[in-house]
């Protein structure tokens, strides 16, 4: 409203002192007075949120994802109700014990062709010791030695071996000659094997 249009006439309030200010003035703000609110709230806050996260992580109260904190663990599965989901008609397997392989024996020696083998004959009949000294040489073994046989003889023709490591041996002899017992008799075996004729094994 203007002077002009003020209806009431002046009075001694509506004089002005010469001296009084005849309005108010204010100082024109600077751009910093302005802006470093918003520059403390820009700084500050940052710092605030990272200071409010490291301390709930190390206290572990920092909430995840799925709306539980850090400090709380999953509960546990009772073993009944881990057991309830299994089929109650399924038996556990038996402990079976683990199957051994069958142990293969080692095959036995081959025969000692170079075995000293005495060819005795008790027979009487000319030539035998001979004759079955060449069927063993025929065989392959290389040292037979046809003698007469003297003393007492067993009351059948049989092979005399000194242990039953040569056994291998003694049982291709009897097999070359004819003659199906075998004996382990060291006395008899003379060192090696003896083979003591009664009979003609070709008879």
């Amino acid at each position: 409203m203007s002077k002009a249009d003020y209806p009431y006439p002046e009075d001694e309030f509506d004089a002005i002192s010469p001296d009084a200010p005849t309005g108010v003035h204010r100082a024109p703000r600077s751009a910093w007075s302005r802006w470093w609110p918003f520059l403390v709230v820009l700084l500050v806050v940052p710092v605030l949120a990272y200071g409010a996260v490291a301390y709930l992580s190390r206290t572990g109260d920092l909430p995840l994802a799925g709306g539980s904190s850090q400090g709380e663990e999953a509960p546990a599965v009772p073993p009944d109700d881990a057991a309830a989901g299994e089929d109650p008609g399924e038996e556990p397997p038996a402990d079976t014990e683990p199957e051994v392989p069958a142990t293969e024996e080692p095959p036995p020696p081959a025969p000692d062709l170079a075995t000293p083998v005495s060819v005795l004959n008790g027979a009487r009949v000319s030539g035998l010791a001979g004759r079955v000294a060449d069927e063993l040489e025929g065989a392959g073994f290389t040292a037979v030695f046809p003698d007469n046989a003297t003393g007492t003889v067993p009351a059948v023709s049989t092979v005399f071996v000194t242990s039953e490591d040569l056994r291998p041996t003694a049982e291709l002899v009897a097999t070359t000659v004819g003659v199906p017992t075998i004996e382990v008799s060291p006395q008899q075996a003379g060192g090696g094997i003896t083979v003591v004729l009664v009979s003609d094994p070709d008879a």
